[in-house]
């Protein structure tokens, strides 16, 4: 999984939030993209700490 994600989410959020909220949907939407990565390297994380 590595860091790939979370630059690629950021990005897609940006690009999304652009779309349906021109700058400030932009900056919310990178936000929530980058918030959502970092989760998900989390959870990443826990699930294979917890399977050894």
């Amino acid at each position: 999984m590595g860091c790939l994600p979370l630059p690629i989410l950021f990005l897609l959020g940006l690009l999304i939030g652009r779309a349906l909220g021109g700058t400030d949907g932009a900056l919310w939407g990178a936000g929530i993209g980058l918030a959502l990565g970092l989760l998900l390297g989390g959870l990443f994380v826990v699930l294979v700490r917890r399977r050894r």
